[in-house]
């Protein structure tokens, strides 16, 4: 089934062919073990749905990705973010920037951030490593999935967890955000919320519906 999923993620027109692969994925999800695993059947279902449906997103492209051509079956094509226009570093004392080095989205989440990858780091004993290699994330598939879970399991500065918002944990802002995906979506990238009806948001919902 989850190589049905994503039935390009093996073809020559992917950056990231070989690399993700339904093991790696099983073992990523050992070191989160409240993933998918906490609620109804129906809740835990949820919650491999929703990730999949947006790292899907996140990771989706390569040669030959063209609306005309199954636009949603794209996803897990790439593993790094290409041609940025930043390198993503702020300045951070506990997470400084090494010279040269580029931030960039990495892995199914597209990580990005020296702060993200130094608080990764820490939790699996590689701070230091990452920070001054970022490109190590992509070096260790099931590392680069274990990544997108830390992302998904944590909750961020002033923001809920995407896992405690499909468990219902997460009651609202008081600014009209509800729990579901939408907020999902505004945790992972704000940029892609509150800007009207555009194929970008669009494309994150057909996402997790197929």
């Amino acid at each position: 089934m989850f190589e049905k999923m994503l039935p390009n993620a093996n073809t020559n027109a992917c950056p990231a062919k070989g690399f993700y692969t339904y093991e790696a994925f099983i073992a990523a999800a050992k070191s989160y073990p409240a993933f998918a695993t906490t609620g109804s059947r129906e809740i835990r279902k949820r919650e491999v749905a929703a990730f999949l449906g947006q790292t899907s997103l996140q990771t989706a492209g390569g040669s030959g990705w063209t609306p005309s051509i199954g636009p949603y079956t794209w996803g897990y094509c790439n593993k790094k973010e290409d041609n940025t226009p930043t390198d993503y570093c702020q300045p951070n004392p506990k997470y400084p920037c090494a010279a040269g080095r580029n931030y960039c989205g990495r892995g199914p989440m597209l990580l990005s951030g020296n702060y993200n990858y130094g608080k990764f780091g820490e939790t699996i004993g590689r701070k230091k490593d990452l920070l001054q290699n970022p490109d190590l994330l992509i070096k260790n598939v099931t590392m680069a999935l274990e990544a997108a879970l830390w992302f998904w399991m944590t909750p961020q500065p002033q923001k809920p967890s995407p896992h405690d918002v499909i468990l219902g944990h997460w009651h609202g802002d008081g600014e009209g955000q509800r729990p579901g995906y939408g907020v999902i979506t505004n945790i992972i990238d704000h940029t892609e919320c509150d800007i009207g009806a555009d194929t970008i948001g669009e494309n994150v919902i057909s996402s997790e519906i197929l």
